[in-house]
């Protein structure tokens, strides 16, 4: 098997349409070599803790709501070409990710990162809830299958902050310096949201690499 590494930012839309375009491709190949590991990385590491308002953000990103609405159409016309479905009407918070990214690395050592993962970009994009939230990381957790109890008093613990943070700054001096980026067997790195056709490609290449 390959690891390929992925770091991201659940509330990065395109890593939201990454992760879909790569599971398609996954998906339709079921024989691929990859095992994934999802790494953290931070759009917004100086965000406070209780997140900002989103409205408020969005205008302060693109300067004008005309442009923010633009951006939004683009992504909703790119995420139904993925299978994506954003609700933007929904999402009234942009929140600090630091406590979503402890929680997908308790995931990983669990084997649950998959799942996790998945849950949290759901939840923003699709459902519009707080995964700044504690409690709301909590449920993700518990509906993914892991003790709802023991993340929740982590979670109020500091414990992995310091792993997280060095995790996230070891990626940017490891060059890392958007998101979503793949690393392919600790040597190809691959940046943006690629399409199923482009990891069809890949995994071909690697398979008739195999047999030579």
């Amino acid at each position: 098997m390959i690891r390929l590494d992925v770091f991201a930012d659940p509330v990065c839309p395109w890593c939201y349409l990454g992760k879909a375009q790569l599971d398609r491709a996954l998906e339709a190949n079921p024989d691929h070599p990859f095992t994934l590991e999802w790494h953290p990385f931070q759009l917004n590491p100086g965000l406070p803790a209780e997140g900002v308002d989103r409205a408020d953000y969005m205008l302060r990103l693109f300067g004008t709501q005309e442009r923010a609405v633009q951006a939004h159409l683009r992504l909703e016309e790119l995420g139904r070409e993925a299978g994506v479905n954003f609700d933007f009407a929904a999402i009234t918070r942009v929140p600090n990710t630091l406590d979503a990214h402890r929680l997908m690395h308790w995931a990983g050592l669990e084997g649950r990162q998959g799942a996790v993962i998945s849950a949290l970009f759901r939840a923003y994009w699709r459902e519009g809830r707080d995964i700044g939230d504690r409690a709301v990381l909590a449920d993700l957790a518990e509906a993914a299958g892991m003790d709802r109890a023991m993340v929740a008093r982590l979670l109020d613990s500091d414990a992995d902050r310091d792993t997280v943070l060095g995790r996230d700054a070891h990626a940017r001096e490891r060059g890392v310096n958007a998101v979503p980026t793949f690393i392919i067997a600790d040597t190809y790195v691959v940046s943006g949201a690629q399409k199923p056709a482009f990891w069809a490609d890949v995994i071909r290449d690697i398979a008739e690499r195999g047999d030579e």
